[in-house]
């Protein structure tokens, strides 16, 4: 495994940064979900989803041409102090027990900030670590972060329970998340100046490309084909995804009850995002073999079938123990084909437009999984039993291996 000073150091900002981000977005989605003075229909949860996921998605293509063109040291630097000084604006919104546009103002802020870190780490990579060791440093660096993200949450679950879970409990759990936030801001001042890259800068004025970031990081990737296949995959997984969190939010809120070790409502949820922490992290672990062993193609198609059937097996027993198995099964899965797509990305787009295809990355990676989470909100009942949408969510599975099958056969390009 890579060790060079460098990594380790970009290791200990993401873990920071993930921590937070887990601590404020359990802690906020308890607050909206989970807290007995609010109520939550399917469509207040895909609302809170969005704020969550859709800021920095809507701004990437733009952030994206500015990470290739700012030191990114101090984007890291700077971002995160900022993040730390919203969480604590979101957290005084929320002891207010304020709800509508003003919350969600807040929280937008918050998530784009976040957004925007973790894009600067992606696009850093590369520049602490040898290409030849790209697949297994990245494995570890985004499982491991997603892994101490699930952590986060998992504090944010056990802080709920010490300081309660109204609106005072709530806002209370979200300010821990400021620790995160500092820590890595803390980390990123160790870096030098301009060691994180960008290696070179675009002569374009930074104002016509920040104004053509989305369009140049559409080119970059449709420039690579290989990228472009693992892109289908990873909207397939995506918008298959956002089908599930759904219906499985919906369904420990208001349909299970617990069964031995198994519990429903928040502290059941915290159960189904350790079990896909831990999905995450064996994933982290065959990603690398499989990939050597099979190719990334072969590796991505195989993910992708795991998850169907899978899917296929959540909609046929809509019970609690099937969910907690899904959890792992589709977490692991998942990031297998997240690992292949963002190994594609960094060794194979060039590092000057690296911001800009990342930017088009969290495009596929959260816009499609909002939109369909709104779609399932429209189409689902209230208490979650929905088994047709959870089989639906296999059939996305099947059509991204085809379109991901079908591109790499239309280039004839062999991975």
């Amino acid at each position: 495994m890579v060790r060079t000073p460098g990594y380790v150091r970009l290791l200990l900002l993401r873990f920071s940064a993930q921590w937070g981000d887990g601590v404020f977005q359990a802690a906020l989605g308890g607050a909206l979900l989970f807290n007995p003075e609010r109520q939550a229909d399917p469509l207040a949860v895909a609302a809170g989803l969005a704020v969550l996921l859709l800021p920095y998605s809507l701004i990437g293509p733009f952030a994206g041409a500015l990470l290739d063109r700012w030191d990114r040291r101090q984007v890291l630097l700077w971002a995160n102090l900022l993040r730390g000084a919203l969480v604590l604006v979101v957290a005084a919104v929320v002891a207010s027990g304020v709800t509508g546009p003003a919350l969600y103002a807040a929280a937008l802020s918050t998530a784009g900030v976040a957004r925007f870190v973790l894009a600067g780490l992606s696009t850093a990579l590369p520049h602490v670590v040898p290409r030849r060791h790209l697949v297994e440093a990245n494995a570890l660096a985004v499982t491991a972060g997603a892994g101490v993200s699930a952590l986060g949450g998992a504090t944010a679950v056990g802080l709920r329970a010490l300081f309660g879970a109204g609106d005072a409990g709530s806002a209370a759990t979200v300010a821990v998340a400021v620790v995160g936030s500092l820590l890595a801001a803390a980390a990123a001042v160790r870096f030098r100046r301009g060691q994180l890259g960008p290696d070179a800068t675009d002569p374009r004025t930074t104002a016509d490309a920040v104004l053509r970031g989305f369009a140049d990081g559409t080119r970059a990737v449709a420039a690579t084909p290989s990228v472009a296949a693992t892109f289908l995959a990873l909207a397939a997984h995506r918008l298959a995804f956002g089908v599930t969190t759904l219906v499985t939010l919906l369904l420990f809120r208001y349909a299970f009850t617990d069964q031995g070790l198994l519990r429903s409502g928040f502290a059941g949820l915290g159960e189904a995002v350790v079990l896909a922490a831990v999905g995450l992290g064996v994933a982290a672990l065959v990603t690398p073999w499989l990939v050597r062993r099979w190719g990334r193609a072969r590796t991505v198609r195989t993910a992708l079938l795991v998850a169907a059937v899978t899917q296929l097996g959540l909609a046929a027993l809509l019970s609690l123990p099937a969910v907690m198995v899904a959890a792992f099964v589709v977490g692991l899965a998942g990031q297998v084909v997240k690992l292949c797509t963002d190994s594609a990305v960094q060794g194979e787009a060039g590092d000057g437009v690296l911001g800009r295809v990342f930017a088009l990355y969290d495009i596929v990676f959260n816009v499609g999984y909002v939109l369909a989470v709104a779609a399932t909100a429209l189409l689902s009942p209230p208490d979650g039993r929905a088994p047709w949408l959870l089989a639906g969510a296999a059939l996305l599975y099947v059509v991204g291996l085809l379109a991901h099958d079908a591109q790499l056969r239309r280039t004839r390009e062999r991975i």
